[in-house]
């Protein structure tokens, strides 16, 4: 079973984590490439998603690529099922080369096309279920100084490790812990109920029905709540199954009324 935990290194990334990376400006690039010379040690293949191979050391001399690595720079970054399939690809091949797994090194840069941000959301839930199921290593690096904080604390939500200059245990979290099904904890309320909303979302658009542990949610209020049956209605024919959730929020959601039968909804025991 996955457990979301806080990393103070690259070092203690392992097979199956989801890494949301909080860079420094100094020191980014000697810690990336560390974590690449870690592939040919354990025997992983590198993948690295952008343009930025050659700072870490997936290159050798006249700009050949080595090996066991390759670099994904796609022409649409934010095209969530651009991204899967080609990393997904990747692992089917490092799988039949005799590779132990995939490590993947994904730079993220600012898009401020409309709905890159839920789109960014997407991809990193989808980078996640990808972890989950292949026993690949992600780790996805974000320079706070290009982002807003607001975004910074959005895509810490779907990641269920965290590491770096400002990373701390965000608001709630959502991470994929089994075949169409995600684990939340944490608390969410009005301040964070748009990010869930978009997280439920993106979920929900790849399978007809989901299943969300909320073994480890403390607290939802009326924002939340709102949040997940408007997720759960934004593609017809969409269901999302609720397991464990403690006696305050099985009350909370009774008393909301969001216990009718046509709801896509269920809380479920």
């Amino acid at each position: 079973m996955r457990a979301a935990r806080a990393l103070a290194t690259l070092d203690e990334v392992e097979l199956g984590d989801h890494v949301c990376w909080f860079t420094g400006s100094a020191g980014f690039s000697d810690d990336a490439r560390a974590y690449v010379a870690d592939g040919a040690l354990y025997g992983d293949k590198i993948v690295v998603v952008g343009s930025s191979g050659a700072a870490y050391g997936v290159t050798g001399r006249g700009g050949s690529l080595r090996p066991a690595a390759v670099v994904l720079d796609l022409p649409q970054p934010m095209d969530t099922d651009v991204v899967l399939a080609a990393v997904r690809q990747e692992a089917r091949t490092a799988a039949r080369e005799g590779f132990r797994s995939v490590r993947v090194l994904a730079e993220r840069a600012p898009l401020t096309a409309p709905g890159a941000a839920g789109e960014l959301l997407a991809q990193e839930l989808g980078l996640d279920a990808f972890a989950s199921e292949s026993g690949a290593m992600v780790v996805c690096a974000f320079q706070p100084s290009q982002w807003d904080v607001a975004t910074l604390d959005n895509v810490a939500s779907v990641h269920p490790h965290e590491m770096g200059t400002r990373a701390q245990r965000p608001a709630f979290r959502m991470y994929c812990t089994g075949a169409d099904m995600w684990s939340v904890d944490g608390v969410i309320d009005s301040e964070c109920a748009l990010t869930f909303n978009a997280a439920a979302r993106a979920v929900v658009r790849g399978a007809s029905t989901v299943t969300l542990r909320f073994d480890h949610l403390q607290m939802i209020d009326a924002a939340g709540m709102h949040a997940l049956v408007d997720a759960a209605r934004h593609l017809p024919g969409r269901r999302v199954v609720v397991r464990g959730a403690n006696e305050t929020v099985r009350l909370c959601w009774e008393l909301a009324g969001y216990t009718a039968a046509d709801l896509p909804v269920v809380m479920a025991a």
